[in-house]
């Protein structure tokens, strides 16, 4: 066994262990849980413990890889289901297949945005907790700060290459960028797809984005030049340690729909030349990538799908380039021992739905909202010889559990901050032995800063209005009531009560372990070579903080 393997093989040993000595802070919930099954779940840990030694002694001594793949904006059922495929004229064969291959996790709930859904799976926090609220568009002098410790820091801890392409969305300030956030190397957009692929002359002619390209209206009465947001940096590049530069954006350069896709597609070769480099490495890799795509919001010249929408088609395409990253994994020879993990961030965008190409489907509701199509996603896990193929959990995931279960995989468990709360689960045991081996049966779900629901088992609870008593909050059976539309006082007279323990118990962690702020700073920081239009932007910004 090579030296550098050592320290991660036995920390997969003393893992359990080490938790009991020194235990990772959880929410209440999963206290209260544990206090039931803690016991059953230690001696399986046991085993656990000794499959994964298993598994990395077949592999030399090297810990799985892992490839994480985040899809914007698609709601459950729209991607990796050859019958919904049917339903909605869009082919996506390159997910389906990795469905097949792997495990369908049929209860994944992630945040109701984008930026929150992120700082989620890499904080294994709610994102509440990093004080991160809400999805920011333009400059906000704020992101993710130093202090929360993020899963590719973990990773590096025992031997990791990291490598970040694709949206980040974790702020704009230089603590916040990828390669200041345990990435050895990153691409990626300053900002997001409102900028990216809405704010561009194409996107107000097909009627996508109202009033921000000057040439809309003819201006007369304009007075404040800086109301609406130019010069905003594009994508850079980045390794740790160094500064970001902007790639492919000139001084006084018009951003439009032929950059966007540039860019896209700058992103998926990127990945592609990545992957080939950390799997040539002797260390084990953890490449995340994170597409723009199929956030898009102009029609193609000539559509791919039967669908057809500006979100459909792209999300076809994202299909095949997809495909083509699988491929070049097996090419490597890294994919027997790679974990591989696709999912969307959150629902559908639905502000758009119809012209799209996406719809609400099975659930109702979407992008920043509580309700399950805002927070339940497709997500599939193949992990090669280890997870057993065409198998489906329905037991409850959250993104966050991603943080802390890769962590356990990897052997980094020891690495996982005790000072604060961790929201995620370990659920290695549900990838190892199936379905109803989960550890969790309990979701909340914030909007923004606000509690909005909270899933336990087959039941959600809307927070009632303040002053209403439990028994008058609307209250489903997810299984029979998938779009929360019918709400019965029959559930809420029983479990109004229980709900109600359920957010004393999360409030009493919060108390004990306060939310921390976000990072604040001068947007832009960090970044070599901003344009002169960038700079006058940025300047104006801070004119007035």
């Amino acid at each position: 066994m090579r030296l550098r393997y050592i320290l991660p093989a036995l920390l997969i040993g003393a893992g359990s262990a080490l938790a009991q000595e020194t235990p990772i802070v959880h929410d209440g919930e999963f206290e209260f849980l544990r206090a039931q099954f803690g016991e059953a779940w230690d001696a399986q840990d046991v085993e656990v413990d000794a499959k994964l030694t298993e598994i990395r002694a077949a592999n030399g001594g090297k810990p799985p890889n892992f490839l994480y793949i985040l899809i914007d904006d698609v709601s459950f059922g729209q991607m990796g289901d050859r019958k919904m495929n049917y339903v909605m004229g869009i082919e996506t064969p390159s997910i389906n297949q990795l469905a097949t291959e792997g495990m369908s996790l049929m209860r994944m709930y992630t945040e109701p945005s984008c930026t929150p859904t992120r700082t989620a799976m890499l904080t294994g926090r709610h994102p509440i907790r990093a004080g991160v609220e809400e999805v920011k568009v333009a400059l906000v002098g704020e992101g993710l700060p130093t202090s929360e410790v993020t899963l590719p820091e973990i990773l590096k801890q025992v031997g990791y290459n990291t490598a970040h392409i694709g949206k980040w969305h974790q702020g704009d300030i230089e603590q916040s960028y990828p390669h200041n956030q345990g990435f050895d190397w990153a691409a990626f957009p300053l900002h997001q797809q409102v900028q990216l692929s809405l704010m561009i002359p194409e996107a107000m002619r097909s009627n996508a984005m109202l009033g921000y390209v000057p040439e809309g209206q003819n201006n007369q009465f304009l007075l404040d030049e800086r109301f609406k947001p130019y010069g905003l940096v594009t994508g850079v590049e980045a390794e740790a340690g160094g500064p970001a530069l902007e790639v492919d954006m000139s001084a006084g350069e018009v951003w439009t729909q032929a950059k966007y896709e540039e860019m896209n597609e700058r992103y998926q070769r990127q990945a592609l030349e990545q992957l080939e480099r950390v799997a040539s490495e002797d260390a084990p890799f953890f490449l995340q990538y994170w597409p723009l795509y199929p956030l898009n919001f102009v029609y193609p010249d000539q559509a791919i799908s039967r669908n057809g929408g500006f979100h459909a088609d792209k999300l076809q395409l994202l299909d095949g380039w997809i495909g083509d990253l699988l491929a070049k994994l097996e090419e490597t020879g890294t994919a027997d021992n790679t974990i591989v993990v696709l999912m969307a961030d959150n629902g559908l965008m639905y502000h758009y739905e119809g012209s799209s190409g996406l719809n609400q489907l099975i659930y109702r509701g979407g992008k920043t909202q509580h309700l399950e199509g805002g927070v339940r996603t497709d997500a599939f896990i193949r992990w090669p010889g280890v997870i057993e193929p065409n198998t489906a959990a329905g037991d409850i995931v959250h993104v966050s559990d991603i943080f802390t279960t890769m962590a356990r995989i990897a052997g980094a468990t020891a690495f996982i901050p005790r000072d604060r709360v961790i929201d995620g689960i370990d659920q290695t045991a549900l990838l190892l032995n199936g379905e109803g081996n989960g550890r969790r049966d309990y979701v909340y779900v914030y909007e923004g800063p606000v509690l909005r629901s909270v899933v336990k088992q087959e039941f959600k609870m809307h927070l009632p209005a303040p002053g209403q008593p439990g028994a008058a909050a609307p209250t489903y059976n997810i299984y029979r009531d998938p779009r929360e539309e019918h709400p019965l006082v029959g559930y809420s007279l029983w479990a109004g009560a229980s709900f109600q323990d359920m957010i004393k118990r999360h409030q009493k962690m919060i108390a004990k372990y306060p939310h921390s702020e976000i990072g604040k700073g001068t947007p832009y920081e960090g970044i070599e070579n901003l344009r002169p239009e960038t700079e006058l932007t940025r300047d104006v910004f801070m004119s007035w903080q």
